[in-house]
């Protein structure tokens, strides 16, 4: 049973704009943590942000000022809103949940439990 359905992918020029979510369902509805993951073919999966409970955010330094999470308690949704797109954003992103996010000093950090099956982002240059 799938727990965390992301959609919203799919083909843009660089410089455009993609908004990507993620429902979550289950054991993962309850979680205080969630994330959003990307991998490139043939690289490894790497993080992309967090956000937690209370609404605090964290962004890898590539996506900083143009990719923005965020998430809808009520409906369980977690979002990417992303600008600005490069042909190196191009990957397929994962939602991630966790039942809390970690905190070191300003950085939020998650180790996911619950994995979507992921959305590919195709940006052309």
């Amino acid at each position: 049973q799938d727990q965390l359905a992301e959609s919203g992918g799919g083909s843009v020029e660089a410089g455009g704009s993609l908004r990507l979510s993620c429902t979550a369902s289950g054991d993962a509805s309850t979680t205080d943590c969630m994330a959003w993951f990307r991998q490139a073919p043939g690289e490894g999966r790497e993080w992309v942000a967090t956000i937690d409970r209370d609404g605090s955010t964290d962004y890898d330094d590539s996506v900083k000022g143009r990719f923005t999470i965020s998430k809808n308690n009520a409906e369980n949704t977690l979002y990417l809103q992303m600008h600005s797109l490069k042909s190196e954003d191009t990957a397929m992103y994962y939602c991630a949940a966790e039942s809390r996010c970690t905190v070191l000093g300003d950085r939020i950090r998650i180790v996911p439990y619950y994995w979507g099956q992921g959305t590919q982002v195709t940006v052309s240059s």
